[in-house]
């Protein structure tokens, strides 16, 4: 495909951390510090579903049905974003997931981290910064997502289910009255609210966002109340950074050398190594709260928080990277 030049506008994150990151750093610290207790618990976990259905709802809006239809075309990079998202990761995530350093809520977040959709947002913007197929990462990352919706949650039942972490009853009613249905009602009525939600960009920025700090607050929160936290420690979280490190580290040279095999040319290898490579911290925390017991999701939700800025920081490099040899090289498969 024609490869499209980055645009000045949307370089995505420069630094090392972003303002969600923050934002999911400080909630956290008040979650250890200042709990939640009774009455004032139930309120904030009902806010927190309350945010989860709409932000899945807006999914729905948002997501047109051109959109749709784009996801099953190019099927050959699509095929090979979904494998490497649902297929390829998974497997190193239950290879992961057998570190002995790590404590079980955390190799169940590793294998949790695995198992989630790509990101879109950022694939897309990294993408473009490298000069890649911006059209097949948009694609493929949308179809990532949506697939997503239904197969981790199926995932999650099928490879967590033996350690206690799969689909209960009450995960199955979650996962269809919060995360499926109010995307398909969003489908529902996209004709009619798509365009106007899409031209307002800044509604689903600050829901995304503010949901994934009342279900981190949430369930941080539960954890610190019931105790969860005192088998953390320092060297845990080094011994999480250090798989998440290798489980980055692997899938890009996994994508990079993966889209070379498969014959695509540059453009499409940069959209497979920036869509394939990446897990979604938007989807993963919301769908955290509904499949996993609160004080689960906290132990759990940590390997995605820390896997979300390492793969920020790394991809911003390599796509500056790749941007910067694009203007110096041919453009030709490598």
């Amino acid at each position: 495909m024609t490869q499209t030049p980055a645009p000045p506008a949307r370089q995505g994150p420069r630094f090392g951390v972003d303002p969600l990151t923050i934002a999911i750093v400080a909630v956290l610290v008040l979650g250890l510090l200042v709990p939640v207790r009774g009455a004032a618990a139930g309120a904030v976990g009902t806010v927190s579903t309350a945010a989860v259905v709409l932000l899945f709802f807006l999914y729905g809006v948002r997501t047109s049905r051109a959109e749709l239809g784009a996801a099953v075309r190019g099927w050959r990079l699509q095929a090979a974003i979904l494998v490497s998202s649902f297929v390829v990761f998974p497997l190193l995530g239950l290879l992961a997931a057998q570190a002995p350093f790590l404590s079980p809520d955390l190799r169940t977040g590793v294998l949790y981290l695995s198992l989630l959709p790509s990101t879109v947002q950022s694939s897309i913007v990294f993408t473009s910064i490298a000069r890649g197929d911006v059209a097949g990462a948009i694609t493929g990352a949308t179809a990532s997502n949506i697939l997503g919706i239904v197969l981790t949650p199926l995932l999650v039942a099928g490879l967590l289910g033996r350690s206690g972490g799969g689909l209960g009853a009450d995960a199955v009613v979650g996962t269809l009255t919060q995360l499926l249905g109010p995307f398909v009602l969003g489908q529902l009525v996209q004709r009619r609210l798509g365009p106007w939600v899409r031209a307002h960009p800044a509604l689903t920025r600050f829901t995304d966002r503010a949901t994934i700090v009342l279900v981190v607050y949430s369930s941080v929160s539960e954890a610190t109340v019931s105790g969860a936290w005192s088998h953390l420690t320092l060297g845990a979280l080094a011994g999480l950074l250090v798989v998440c490190a290798l489980l980055l580290a692997v899938m890009l040279l996994v994508t990079w050398r993966g889209g070379a095999l498969l014959g695509l040319d540059r453009g499409g290898r940069i959209a497979l190594l920036m869509c394939g490579s990446k897990k979604s911290l938007a989807t993963g925390l919301p769908m955290a709260s509904v499949l996993f017991a609160p004080a689960m999701a906290a132990g759990v939700a940590l390997p995605v928080i820390v896997f979300h800025q390492l793969q920020l920081a790394v991809c911003a490099m390599l796509a500056r990277r790749l941007g910067q040899s694009a203007q110096e090289e041919p453009v030709a498969a490598r």
